[in-house]
């Protein structure tokens, strides 16, 4: 098929490979067009949409790419991984643009590229190093691989234990007011000391978020919560359960002798001169002894902006557009765990300028981010949410974050600085965006004040992402997909292509990392009418489909056309 540059004028304009590709009669122009405009949509490589769509192979297609361009050509799987000069960039930058640092010579860097028009690429690589760059084709599935490879590389050498005297970590104790006795870490032998920071050190190298020590009559195990799953890693001596609650306690600053209630302390791990990580420890009698969760917070994940967190760019651009107003409130919804906490300090790290005064009230404050002021709710002292949300409207604020709106003094108030000239962010328990504004209502706050305050609620859930090493293309019955809620479009779509989960040395049974879904709904004149006519959640639901919102199903079902999840995982996380 010879390419038409006058059809080219119309629609998304056909440049580069994508042009090479419909003029080799390669792709129609309605393919290249369709995986153009992924492409530039959901920020992926054109080449790796073309590959993973089986839709010309990897190998052909780099042949094409060096022959039109005039770039060499190497084969990836000749070079020694260990050899690759990973260390010259970092992880962001190789993820987010698809490229990789292969070798440098004197003052010019090698770099893999799977698509040689991807200049942008070479010119951040030469303004990160200072070294002239030379781009080198390769095929886009081994650069994949070779991408993941070189990201676990990276990880591994900012969070090895294997450069850190496990004995001698620097550790910080969460409040002043609670003291443990500082002679018990003097007295606590030496291995139980390596052991704990081993424990700890290897969740964060798995990328865990969550540890958990539990006592048991005849047992003691372990368990890492990874991409959100909780898996058995050790099982210590059952008698050194004792022994372990203890020492936790004491870097957490707990009271040792406290055994009857639940305690709540911190510990900060200091990794390097700038790398630090966070950890919420929880203690609760049990019947054989004290369970200790620990929640491990990373500041950096509020850091990574809002691309990182998986929105829809509608859904992107409906959370901005709501922060970027001067007054109203933002909820988030959804289970513990469900990543509220995260969305929220994004969106507040966006808002965090010179010129903005933001306060937030939290149990416990989770990441701690300079230019916030942060306050811990402490209900015995009298510090509820209500009691800091009165606090901060006394201090000239901007921006207002209430950790959870759990009863109708703390609705009322919040509900009030949005009245009156404030952004106020804050969370609620419910299944989904339509059920949190009839929550408010069943808490007592008027519709009338429900309707004119909240302008976006975003509810949300984690769902495990796809190996990309390993993942493989699933065939499943058209009726089946229409079942389970798949459109005649998605289906008939160019490229449409499910994948499942396999597994591999470098995954979690077939997974690896978490991606957010999401339902962003805002609160438009026409949900408002049916909030002060006493609506329920199912009628907002329909006017919020008839609005073209996604429900979290929908989100899901998105995810997985686009190859990020799989349907089994989609099913997991939401219902049809």
């Amino acid at each position: 098929m010879a390419f038409n540059p006058q059809a080219a004028t119309t629609g998304t304009f056909l440049g580069g490979l994508p042009r090479r590709l419909v003029a080799d009669g390669l792709l129609t122009e309605e393919q290249a067009r369709s995986l153009q405009e992924k492409s530039q949509k959901n920020r992926t490589p054109f080449v790796s949409l073309v590959v993973e769509g089986k839709l010309i192979p990897a190998v052909r297609l780099a042949q094409i790419a060096g022959t039109e361009f005039g770039s060499p050509i190497f084969d990836l799987s000749a070079l020694e991984p260990n050899l690759i000069a990973i260390k010259e960039v970092s992880e962001k930058l190789i993820r987010t643009h698809h490229a990789l640092p292969l070798f440098r010579r004197e003052r010019k860097l090698f770099v893999a590229i799977s698509d040689p028009t991807n200049l942008q690429a070479l010119d951040e690589f030469k303004f990160a190093t200072g070294l002239s760059i030379e781009g080198i084709v390769v095929e886009d599935d081994k650069l994949s691989k070779a991408i993941e490879a070189a990201a676990s590389a990276l990880q591994s050498a900012s969070f090895s234990g294997g450069d850190v005297d496990l004995e001698n970590l620097e550790i910080e104790g969460g409040d002043d007011e609670k003291k443990a006795d500082e002679k018990t870490s003097d007295e606590e032998d030496a291995p139980i000391i390596r052991y704990v920071n081993k424990v700890l050190m290897d969740a964060i190298n798995r990328g865990a978020s969550d540890i958990h020590f539990e006592p048991y009559e005849k047992k003691y195990r372990v368990r890492y919560r990874v991409d959100g799953e909780l898996k058995e890693m050790a099982n210590p001596p059952v008698q050194m359960g004792g022994r372990l609650a203890a020492r936790l306690k004491v870097m957490s600053r707990l009271d040792l002798a406290e055994r009857r209630v639940p305690q709540d302390g911190r510990i900060k791990l200091k990794l390097s001169a700038n790398k630090s990580i966070d950890f919420r420890v929880s203690t609760c009698p049990t019947l054989w002894g004290e369970k200790i969760v620990m929640r491990i917070l990373d500041a950096s994940s509020a850091m990574l902006g809002i691309e990182a967190l998986g929105y829809e760019p509608a859904q992107k651009d409906l959370y901005l557009k709501a922060l970027a107003k001067p007054q109203g409130m933002i909820l988030v919804t959804g289970p513990t765990g469900s990543g509220k906490t995260v969305s929220l300090y994004t969106g507040l790290n966006i808002l965090n300028t010179e010129d903005a005064n933001i306060s937030t009230a939290e149990d416990p404050c989770e990441i701690n981010l300079p230019g916030i002021n942060q306050v811990n709710v402490n209900v015995k002292q009298g510090l509820t949410f209500a009691a800091a949300l009165k606090a901060f409207l006394r201090q000239d604020p901007d921006v207002i974050m209430v950790g959870e709106i759990r009863d109708l003094e703390t609705a009322e108030i919040a509900i009030k600085a949005a009245q009156t000239g404030h952004l106020v962010l804050s969370t609620l328990h419910t299944n989904d965006a339509p059920a949190t504004l009839t929550r408010l209502l069943n808490m007592g706050v008027p519709a009338y004040n429900v309707a004119s305050t909240v302008s976006l609620i975003i509810a949300q859930r984690l769902a495990r992402k796809l190996c990309k090493l390993c993942k493989k293309p699933d065939n499943v019955p058209r009726e089946e997909l229409l079942r389970e809620g798949f459109t005649q479009e998605q289906i008939d779509a160019p490229g449409f292509t499910l994948y499942k989960a396999v597994g591999c040395d470098q995954c979690n049974d077939g997974y690896k990392g978490r991606t957010g879904i999401y339902q962003v709904m805002p609160v438009t004149d026409a949900i408002s009418r049916i909030i002060m006519e006493n609506g329920n959640a199912i009628d907002i639901a329909d006017q919020a489909r008839q609005e073209g919102v996604f429900d979290l199903r929908q989100s899901a079902l998105k995810k997985v056309c686009e190859g990020v999840m799989d349907l089994t995982e989609a099913n997991r996380v939401t219902v049809d």
